[in-house]
């Protein structure tokens, strides 16, 4: 993904907040990429996001966003994820948590997920 000129503070620093955009844009994909994209009669919400700055990236630049599959519980699923510059992958400028938790979209409360569910994402990390 490109950083964009309004992720930037004025050091030319991507800006804090951005990086948890940055993963919101990877769960996104994911989602979508598994068939578990927003509407129906459940969602996935967020329910923790933290993240570790661990070296500055600098604007311009592209960007690689990392998840693995840390742990899949009842209604929930626990995320490592990472954000890289392109050139340089390894190096990683961040690291976060990601906890998704599925629900009731009526109720809006904690539901376990469907089978269907888990193992299409057991399957896309090969877990």
């Amino acid at each position: 993904m490109p950083v964009r000129w309004g992720e930037m503070d004025a050091l030319r620093h991507v800006n804090n907040a951005a990086y948890f955009r940055f993963f919101e844009e990877a769960r996104v994909r994911l989602l979508l990429a598994l068939g578990l994209g927003p509407g129906g009669a459940r969602n996935w919400v967020l329910a923790h996001a933290s993240c570790d700055f661990l070296k500055p990236l600098l604007y311009p630049a592209d960007i690689v966003v990392g998840l693995k599959l840390l742990r899949v519980g009842r209604s929930s699923a626990e995320f490592d994820c990472w954000v890289a510059d392109a050139k340089d992958p390894a190096v990683r400028h961040a690291r976060g948590r990601n906890v998704l938790v599925c629900v009731d979209s009526a109720t809006g409360q904690s539901i376990p997920w469907p089978d269907t569910d888990r193992q299409a994402l057991l399957r896309f990390f090969s877990v």
